[in-house]
């Protein structure tokens, strides 16, 4: 068994993810730097010379989620069929304070999948080479404490709350550290039994190549151009052009601005491609006369975004495809991940269901939250709506009024500023510093629950 204080010297680790929906890679992308030369990240659910045992395993779960997560849009029985799948991730109220460490169902479910040998395979494969074992999954981060893998093994939180499922069947014996995205997951995991001190707050990984260094250079200068483009009257700095110059040094407006760029983000399970077509017939007109530029992500649904490109040029918008009007589906994930990062660093809003990607508002972007699918995006709308980086959509059929009216007010200006200075932005750098003592000069969150 690996010591806690242990800190490796050769700086990198095994970066474990899975491949249901975004919301488990995206953030060990965030963290591919750390990963062995020639390993990136490992996919547990899929990769090269997987038993096919542990494949129809994951594969059986995964097509649940993924179908489980669609069937909401279907009339009539939908909500009565997600009901199935969000009962098994429901999070209890937090108040009043009690023990919650008795496992859920879903717990035992998971480790007699160990006992017909899921993941034992993954977790013998890396045990030669023992070094920090990274996961952004809680089943991945069971089974190698389950298989007795040597090393430290560190769990990722991933939402703004979490379920019992997160902690292990008996967490008050587990070795298995957690990198908390939130105050609130802190006191989660302990009141469902985790040691304190296996429980870090370091906020959620953020792609470095956004920030910038402890200084966070790179996502400085973005938000100094950004809450140019978002308050072209001059309303939020009007209000707050003093403290933000304190914050981010002296600016002045660019001589012509580009127009402002909406990044929409269709989530893994592929819901929301209905309401991407919805936001781009309302802003049809503001993007023909440049006033918008609009991005579409389906991600790896390649024939979403030719659904999409058609109905584009239906509506006459085939010459703003490529310009005001960029539809980006990638082949592979791996390119899918890194090409949105380079998205975003071009992105003033994100416009996204509140997943994992409402902790992007650390980076300056103003959220514009879907409906929530499922108790663990309502906490995070409610984390969302907490610290003033984002706001639920009204009826998407009218945004290209009232997104005119939020950007000429200020307001997204003023969303963009608070999910800066309130939401974590450093979760990559302190996960580092956690698991390799590194020493990078980065302020603790507070314990905000």
């Amino acid at each position: 068994m690996a010591s806690h204080n242990n800190k490796h010297q050769n700086h990198t680790a095994h970066i474990v993810a899975v491949d249901m929906g975004y919301g488990h890679e995206r953030p060990a992308y965030s963290l591919k730097h750390l990963a062995r030369d020639g390993e990136g990240v490992i996919v547990a659910n899929n990769y090269r010379g997987i038993p096919w045992k542990d494949r129809f395993l994951w594969e059986s779960s995964r097509t649940l989620y993924e179908t489980l997560s669609r069937a909401k849009a279907v009339p009539f029985v939908g909500k009565y069929i997600f009901g199935i799948l969000d009962q098994m991730q429901e999070i209890q109220p937090f108040y009043p304070a009690r023990d919650l460490s008795h496992p859920s169902a879903q717990t035992r479910q998971i480790y007699a999948a160990f006992k017909l040998g899921l993941g034992r395979d993954l977790i013998d494969r890396l045990r030669d080479n023992p070094i920090p074992y990274i996961t952004t999954f809680f089943i991945t981060a069971f089974m190698a404490e389950e298989f007795d893998y040597p090393g430290d093994i560190f769990c990722i939180t991933t939402d703004t709350d979490i379920s019992r499922a997160w902690a292990p069947l008996d967490p008050r014996k587990s070795r298995i550290q957690y990198f908390a995205a939130t105050g609130r997951c802190v006191e989660r995991l302990k009141l469902y039994g985790v040691r304190e001190e296996n429980i870090h707050l370091t906020g959620f990984p953020l792609p470095p190549d956004l920030i910038g260094g402890a200084d966070a250079d790179i996502a400085v200068k973005a938000l100094r151009r950004r809450l140019h483009v978002l308050d072209p009257r001059g309303v939020f700095q009007c209000k707050y052009g003093k403290v933000v110059s304190r914050t981010l040094g002296e600016t002045s407006p660019p001589r012509s601005a580009p127009p402002p760029t909406v990044l929409f983000a269709i989530g893994g399970a592929g819901a929301q491609k209905q309401l991407a077509l919805t936001i781009m017939h309302s802003l049809r007109h503001v993007i023909a006369r440049g006033e918008i530029r609009l991005i579409l992500c389906p991600g790896t649904r390649l024939g979403v975004a030719q659904w999409l490109e058609r109905y584009a040029r239906y509506w006459n918008l085939g010459s703003a495809l490529g310009k005001n009007l960029i539809i980006f589906a990638a082949k592979k994930r791996k390119i899918y991940f890194e090409e949105f990062t380079r998205l975003l660093a071009e992105a003033d809003i994100l416009w996204t269901k509140p997943s994992e990607l409402s902790f992007y508002t650390g980076l300056g972007l103003p959220i514009i939250a879907s409906y929530p699918i499922g108790s663990q995006e309502e906490y995070n709308l409610h984390w969302l709506h907490q610290v003033g980086g984002g706001v639920s959509q009204p009826d998407p059929r009218y945004a290209g009024e009232w997104l005119i009216d939020w950007i000429e007010s200020g307001a997204l200006a003023r969303m963009a500023w608070h999910g800066f200075v309130e939401a974590p932005t450093h979760g990559a750098y302190r996960i580092e510093n956690v698991v390799f003592g590194k020493k990078m000069p980065i302020e603790e969150l507070p314990l905000i629950v």
